[in-house]
């Protein structure tokens, strides 16, 4: 009796602390054949308390890689200046499948770019939260819908993919104004692989103050580019080669001359690193919201409003050449000058600092390779405005540091790897000018080893930011964006999948501080059961 009771309370407790009875009572010993839904621990998108209004995008199954397309219709009854446009996808799958990727286009602009989790025999569900409020201008019209998430069905792999993708609209009522904008949404026409590179032409409004490319680039297959953090130089005895080893930049060219450098965040999806298990329950960052690589092109405003076409060019660098394995869909926003037709303007700066990429392989109990990369880019234009001259100039600097080391066979193989990139734009027209500096740092310390038939991957990634944007006379506005997931999982390799006896744990911890903004959100995991779900702000 006195066992029954405390098991009660146990149970009673966890309920208090947010937690399921089973995982109050503690976690399984090993996975078992059903897992909690997978979550992450980022913020919901926040929302005003207006009317809202809801149309529904996309309901369809994937059984293989035939895209479903449609027509969206906006919402009547919140009108068509919003304050807050949301995307919600929400997605199931059961029995056996892999992680697949996908994408949504609307009006032919990438507004998703997501991948799926691994299910379990009985079923998983999910949901992924986007705000796509920036895409509004293609929204307030009719559009050709086109969606896919490659899939393949048969007697082994038997997982059909179902998914429902909904819009939700907040009116801009009361006090509560429209979010700004971009005025349009533009992708490249003609838009073609060219080797590795993505290109197509580009035909901006005449009176373009504001330019921004944003880039929805993935390494995600193609031969090792899925893994090309990991690739050495073809001297090194390792499974993925590229010659220059693995340094990665999406690079971006207006008419041949190159506008734009970032480095590319090292996704991992939730079959990485040989270990389903690791991301089963909280996958790694970014994995079901690919988030876009931004680059300010308003230094190219000039050359690029004459009303003429111009070549856009995507490409990565490092990528071998003839290697595919990189998506680069890519959008357009822009912003216009209501009180002019013509913009007029002119590039007056391109410094390109020289491309840095070296590595040295150490050779002793375990091979181990070194990486450094870098790059350094500075634009400068003006613009002739209605409201008087504007300049806007953009440096940027990216580098990657790596130490990858594994034994003869790659029974262990690991990877310690820094990815920064940093960029400060100052806009200066009348009065004081605007500075807003950016600084990313994305890291990953992984390993998996093989011993006695048992593979193990322990696994850390961090996906940092911090941003402050700084005007003479105004506060500052800044925020600082902490993302970290730590993981532990192995299992018995080549055995059916009731004798694997996994076991795994992972967290993450979601913080984002700044300007009116406190959000602190901590998962955890043992065997598939949520352990823990704390919030601190």
């Amino acid at each position: 009796m006195r066992r029954l009771f405390l098991t009660l309370c146990a149970a009673a407790l966890g309920l208090v602390l947010g937690m399921s009875p089973a995982a109050a009572a503690g976690p399984p010993p090993e996975f078992g054949t059903d897992w909690h839904d997978p979550v992450t621990a980022g913020p919901p998108v926040p929302t005003p308390g207006t009317t809202s209004c809801k149309a529904t995008v996309a309901d369809t199954e994937f059984r293989d890689y035939t895209p479903y397309k449609g027509t969206y219709l906006p919402p009547k009854g919140c009108g068509d200046r919003w304050n807050k446009v949301v995307l919600r996808l929400e997605g199931a799958v059961a029995g056996r499948q892999y992680d697949r990727l996908g994408y949504l286009h609307i009006g032919g602009v990438e507004v998703l770019r997501t991948s799926t989790p691994e299910p379990s025999p009985e079923g998983v569900a999910w949901n992924v939260e986007k705000d796509v409020t920036r895409y509004a201008a293609t929204l307030r019209s009719r559009q050709p819908v086109e969606m896919l998430i490659g899939n393949l069905v048969n007697e082994t792999y038997t997982g059909v993919i179902k998914v429902k993708v909904t819009l939700t609209f907040y009116a801009a009522e009361g006090s509560v104004e429209p979010a700004p904008a971009p005025d349009r949404v533009l992708t490249l026409d003609g838009a073609h692989t060219v080797g590795a590179a993505y290109e197509g032409t580009l035909t901006t409004p005449r009176n373009s103050e504001r330019i921004v490319a944003e880039v929805y680039a993935t390494g995600s297959g193609g031969e090792c580019e899925e893994f090309w953090y990991l690739t050495v130089p073809d001297a090194a005895p390792y499974s993925c080669k590229a010659q220059d080893g693995p340094y990665r930049e999406v690079r971006v060219a207006v008419d041949g001359k190159l506008a734009g450098i970032a480095a590319p965040y090292p996704t991992v999806w939730t079959g990485g690193w040989s270990n389903p298990f690791l991301w089963y329950v909280i996958p790694g960052p970014r994995a079901f919201d690919v988030r876009p690589v931004e680059y300010d092109l308003t230094p190219f405003a000039g050359q690029l409003n004459d009303g003429k076409p111009h070549t856009i060019t995507v490409s990565v660098a490092g990528v071998p050449e003839g290697r595919s394995g990189w998506s680069t869909p890519t959008n357009i926003l822009v912003w216009q000058d209501a009180g002019a037709d013509r913009v007029t303007g002119a590039l007056t700066t391109h410094r390109e600092g020289a491309p840095r990429n070296t590595t040295a392989l150490e050779q002793g109990a375990e091979y181990r390779l070194k990486a450094d990369g870098g790059h350094a880019l500075t634009v400068a234009g003006y613009l002739d405005t209605s409201h008087g001259r504007v300049g806007t100039t953009v440096t940027r600097e990216v580098a990657a540091t790596s130490l990858h080391r594994w034994t003869k066979g790659e029974t262990t193989d690991g990877l310690q790897a820094r990815w920064d990139d940093d960029e400060t734009v100052t806009v200066a027209g009348r009065g004081p000018a605007t500075v807003t500096h950016a600084r990313r740092a994305y890291s990953m310390n992984g390993e998996t080893s093989i011993s006695g038939g048992r593979l193990r991957t322990v696994m850390t990634m961090g996906d940092r930011a911090d941003s402050a944007t700084l005007r003479a006379g105004a506060p500052p506005r800044w925020t600082r964006l902490d993302d970290t997931y730590t993981g532990d999982a192995s299992y018995n390799q080549d055995v059916p999948r009731d004798q694997r006896h996994a076991t795994g744990v992972s967290r993450e911890r979601y913080r984002l501080q700044g300007s009116g903004v406190c959000y602190d959100r901590t998962l955890a995991t043992a065997q598939g059961e949520l352990t823990e779900d704390s919030r601190r702000c």
